[in-house]
């Protein structure tokens, strides 16, 4: 198993479309995927932009699909933020749709970090061809 990694995440255009300030369409397997990354036991921070109002009901739109985050616009639940100081998140990835090269999809991430997954899911898949 790799070692579990702190995954910080965008919200607008990476796990729902870009309709801000409303909540756009999630986009194919998100949710799935994040939450299959927390099975794995990687920990992770919702990082947006959005605050007050439109951060809440971000948070909620994921809670109402059955993922919630470790921490929401800091480092850890019990951090202070403080307006003097700007947000820095310390994680090992962030994933932004705004990253250089764009947003990949979701399987593509998750497989990146879990190879393993990958061909287990091959195998299986060509040992269910076999027996046809």
């Amino acid at each position: 198993m790799r070692t579990p990694l702190t995954i910080a995440v965008d919200f607008d255009g990476t796990i729902v479309e870009h309709k801000y300030p409303r909540i756009g369409e999630e986009l194919p397997f998100a949710i799935e995927t994040l939450r299959a990354l927390q099975e794995k036991g990687h920990k992770l921070i919702l990082w947006t932009y959005r605050s007050e109002i439109e951060l809440d009901e971000a948070v909620e739109f994921c809670r109402e699909k059955g993922l919630e985050f470790y921490a929401v616009n800091k480092n850890y639940p019990e951090e202070k933020m403080n307006d003097k100081i700007s947000r820095k998140i310390l994680a090992d990835l962030y994933i932004d749709d705004r990253n250089y090269g764009g947003m990949p999809e979701w399987t593509e991430i998750f497989y990146s970090l879990h190879p393993e997954e990958r061909v287990a899911i091959e195998q299986t898949k060509s040992k269910s061809w076999w027996k046809r």
